[in-house]
């Protein structure tokens, strides 16, 4: 579902004098269907800077990133906008660790989006996004909510509900579980299981030593 081949990236900061930050050399990764990899290392290691790479948002200096999408093989490195936009819409989920939502957009319709980008009708979308919110105990009575008044725990759980709720064959989980205390880690634990179960492909940081040890097929260093 996922190969990398040999990517490099590096940040130049232009405002400090052209320094250059190697993050990512020479890096190689394969993701099957139905595997758990768990990108390993110190803070400034490159995790976040591969994941957001994975999901087109980085673009790097060189190399290959293969992504299988509908059949066939996308390579995010040379893969035109809509191209990468439509590798969003119907392959790749992404969490990162903080939502970024509309503004007085609800909460069940936030959730419902992706859905409604693959053609899903107002209804089942929206009944689908509240089970989801149910299911990671947002109460009912903040669904017609923005997301923006809630609790930054209630926030994750609703980014966490927009990223697996349509089950795509692609997820790139960025500390999705950072936010949350120990009942809401062990549901979302249980959502990642069951979305390698349907066959997805995860690629995820998770600094939570219980979370990574219940869901990881093996760790990837960097």
């Amino acid at each position: 579902m996922i190969h990398v081949s040999d990517v490099h990236k590096t940040y130049v900061l232009h405002g400090q004098g052209g320094i250059a930050l190697p993050v990512l050399a020479g890096v190689s990764l394969s993701v099957d269907a139905g595997e758990c990899v768990v990108l390993h290392g110190p803070s400034g290691a490159g995790k976040s800077t591969l994941l957001r790479a994975l999901y087109g948002n980085c673009r790097v200096d060189r190399g290959r990133i293969g992504i299988r999408h509908e059949g066939a093989t996308v390579d995010l490195v040379t893969a035109a906008p809509r191209t990468i936009l439509a590798l969003r819409r119907r392959t790749l989920g992404y969490v990162s660790q903080f939502l970024r939502a509309v503004p007085r957009v609800s909460a069940a319709d936030v959730v419902a989006e992706p859905l409604r980008a693959l053609g899903v009708d107002r209804a089942e979308a929206r009944a689908r996004a509240t089970a989801m919110l149910a299911r990671l105990g947002i109460p009912e009575r903040l669904w017609g909510l923005p997301p923006a008044t809630f609790s930054g725990g209630e926030q994750q759980r609703v980014n966490i509900a927009r990223g697996l709720v349509a089950h795509l064959p692609i997820l790139l989980l960025d500390e999705p579980t950072a936010a949350l205390d120990a009942r809401n880690r062990l549901l979302v634990v249980d959502l990642i299981g069951e979305a390698k179960a349907r066959g997805a492909a995860i690629v995820g940081v998770f600094h939570d030593d219980a979370v990574r040890e219940a869901i990881a097929d093996r760790l990837f260093p960097l």
